[in-house]
């Protein structure tokens, strides 16, 4: 028998002074069985470095087919395809074939290698950009993954401040060079 994901409920009061977006968000996460929590929070700030209404998380690791997260447009269109993670360049090109931007919020072992095999590919798609996560602040924001999250995410000059009951962290996102 197949495990099934875990659910994890995350209430968030998010404040992006870069984006001028404000709000709180009550999200429900799918945790893949095979998904770290340092994915699964990856992708929760990744959704916040982008949030907007029609932002959804798909059936990611369950769906070859599928972003991590998208944006659609209410008459259907992909207007963001946000890939988390190191993808390859064919997956970012079948990408954004059909979305309007891609994104890849990278992180993780191996990045620079991943980033060294592929960066001239990547580069060569008009339509994708790769930021990534600095790996040491992500250790800390494992931290707060739990069944349950109450978050307040500020961000500001690409800096998330994330704070919850117990831990104040933060955690940068910077562009590929």
């Amino acid at each position: 028998m197949a495990e099934k994901a875990t659910i994890c409920k995350a209430n968030i009061t998010l404040s992006d002074m870069d984006r001028h977006y404000y709000g709180d968000l009550s999200l429900t996460i799918a945790q893949h069985p095979s998904e770290t929590a340092e994915r699964m929070m990856v992708r929760l700030l990744s959704f916040c470095f982008r949030a907007a209404d029609n932002l959804t998380f798909t059936r990611g690791l369950s769906s070859a087919d599928e972003p991590d997260i998208w944006l659609k447009s209410d008459d259907g269109r992909i207007l963001e395809w946000i890939e988390v993670g190191q993808p390859t360049p064919e997956r970012l090109k079948k990408a954004q074939g059909v979305a309007q931007q891609v994104l890849v919020f990278a992180y993780g072992r191996g990045m620079d290698i991943w980033w060294k095999n592929h960066a001239l590919a990547i580069q060569g798609l008009s339509k994708v950009k790769v930021s990534y996560f600095d790996a040491v602040e992500l250790q800390d924001l494992t931290k707060l993954a739990a069944k349950t999250m109450n978050l307040t995410i500020s961000i500001t000059e690409a800096i998330a401040y994330i704070s919850s009951a117990d831990h104040n962290i933060c955690v940068s996102l910077r562009d590929m060079p």
